[in-house]
């Protein structure tokens, strides 16, 4: 049997077996973008990876809420409690609404996940949507004493906290670095004056009379901190604790540890059991990032629209790449590693489409249990797609060699091969076929090609047979002869 499901957690900073609160239920947690521009190469990362295991999870039969939020106020430009936020800025640039930003920028989100198809989560709540879940919360903060209001905005109190609670646990942080390397700088931005330390972070800020999205509340009109609405929403959705929590390695602080911070001050309870965090995307070991002109976003991509590209890249080839890493390391942009992926993914399309047509042979030669439980074992090692892929790459090189008929493989055997490796290409790893009219008519040039040299063969025209071969085999395509005639494949 596989072994169990081994996560990562970011909390305990150690692998542990994944052993749901509530059994065969699972509530799992993931910070979705703030929709204020089109989605760049960044956003698909951790999508694809909540995606995963959101696949892999339903397919050992847990019955899974999982939540994705859409961020659509609160978060301002410097990730802190000052400057303006960031879809207003966009809605004054553009000069429309707010809420017009939040769609069309929703829509392309949407858009570009569906290309690279990644299922849609079970609830995806808005922030703007969950303004009295956020109050209410902030009202229990105060209540326990660890949030103060002052001046209209409201603050949630570090130090307070730190009394009682390791702060800077789920980061790495101490709080006497924090405190220490906060400096008298701080305290000269907006806001800080107000602040009991300058490590303090709102909950609520008073919104300027020409702020765009404002809400009533206890403490005056206002807008929610950034921190706030993920804890109101992930409670609302998945209750006080819940299972998984998940976003990117930029998202552990402030965000992710201030949240945890709120839900335990609020209800005295870490809310996630398991935190995961993937890592970023590079470009030559830089951040991606607008300014430095390196910031790809995702139609760019598919389109070839971007200076840093060689060529258009389809769906499944940033699928591909995206899983040829581990979601916890660093995954450099480059196009040739783009090209090696857009290769590899045709290369396991050809051993689906020759999968097919494989013939049973009375015994097998080849330990598809033990190719089946490695394939498992792999997964459940925190989801480690690379080895998985490898050892799925493994499966093509056994598969030619059976339709070589170098290899034998009993129809048991078969029926085992080709229902796991389906199992992992399409419904865990999510890979969907990417024929199309182009492939449809390579096909009826190649059987053409393939007659003309056969009907050599048959003639003892072996020059034009092996020319033929040669040809092929030196633009990428090679001719696979057996008893049952001839068959090719894209290397």
């Amino acid at each position: 049997m596989p072994s169990s499901l081994h996560l990562y957690n970011t909390l305990t900073q150690k692998s542990e077996k994944f052993e749901p609160l509530n059994p065969p239920f699972v509530g799992m947690y993931l910070c979705g973008p703030t929709v204020y521009s089109d989605p760049h190469l960044g956003h698909s990362r951790g999508a694809l990876t909540m995606d995963v295991l959101f696949r892999y999870l339903k397919c050992m039969d847990y019955q899974v809420r999982y939540v994705r939020n859409i961020t659509d106020v609160g978060h301002l430009l410097n990730d802190a409690d000052d400057g303006e936020d960031k879809i207003v800025k966009r809605a004054k640039l553009d000069n429309i609404e707010p809420m017009e930003v939040v769609q069309r920028y929703t829509n392309a989100y949407h858009d570009a996940l569906r290309q690279i198809n990644v299922i849609s989560p079970s609830i995806e709540p808005r922030a703007s949507g969950h303004i009295i879940e956020q109050i209410e919360m902030i009202q229990e903060i105060i209540k326990n004493g660890f949030a103060y209001a002052e001046n209209g905005s409201v603050y949630f109190d570090v130090i307070k906290y730190a009394e009682t609670n390791d702060y800077g646990k789920l980061s790495g942080r101490k709080i006497e670095d924090l405190i220490a390397g906060a400096g008298e700088t701080r305290r000269t931005l907006s806001g800080q004056n107000e602040k009991k330390s300058p490590n303090d972070f709102a909950l609520w800020k008073k919104a300027s009379p020409d702020h765009i999205m404002k809400w009533n509340s206890p403490w005056g009109l206002g807008f929610p901190g950034w921190h706030i609405e993920c804890s109101a929403m992930s409670e609302k959705y998945l209750g006080k604790e819940f299972d998984i929590h998940a976003g990117g390695m930029d998202l552990l602080f402030p965000h992710h540890e201030s949240e945890m911070a709120q839900s335990k001050a609020c209800n005295h309870k870490n809310p996630a059991k398991y935190w995961l965090h993937n890592n970023m995307i590079t470009v030559n070991g830089q951040k991606m990032a607008k300014s430095l002109g390196n910031g790809i976003l995702i139609h760019e991509l598919f389109e070839g629209k971007h200076h840093l590209l060689d060529q258009a890249y389809s769906p499944m080839t940033l699928r591909f790449f995206l899983l040829q890493a581990h979601y916890r390391s660093t995954l450099d942009f480059s196009n040739e590693a783009l090209k090696a992926a857009q290769k590899g993914f045709q290369r396991l399309m050809n051993g689906v489409r020759i999968l097919e047509e494989l013939t049973p042979s009375l015994d097998s030669d080849y330990n598809v249990n033990e190719w089946q439980k490695k394939l498992y074992d792999q997964l459940n090692d925190d989801l480690s797609t690379p080895q998985v892929i490898a050892t799925l790459f493994e499966a093509v090189k056994k598969i030619n060699e059976i339709a070589a008929n170098r290899v034998r493989i009993s129809e048991k055997d078969l029926e085992i091969l080709k229902t796991t490796f389906k199992l992992f290409v399409f419904e865990i790893l999510g890979f969907v076929s990417e024929r199309t009219e182009k492939n449809h008519t390579l096909d009826g040039i190649m059987s053409l090609v393939l007659e003309i040299r056969n009907t050599a063969k048959q003639n003892k025209d072996w020059d034009t047979a092996d020319k033929i071969r040669k040809q092929l085999k030196e633009s990428g395509v090679e001719i696979m002869d057996d008893k049952n005639g001839s068959t090719y494949r894209i290397n």
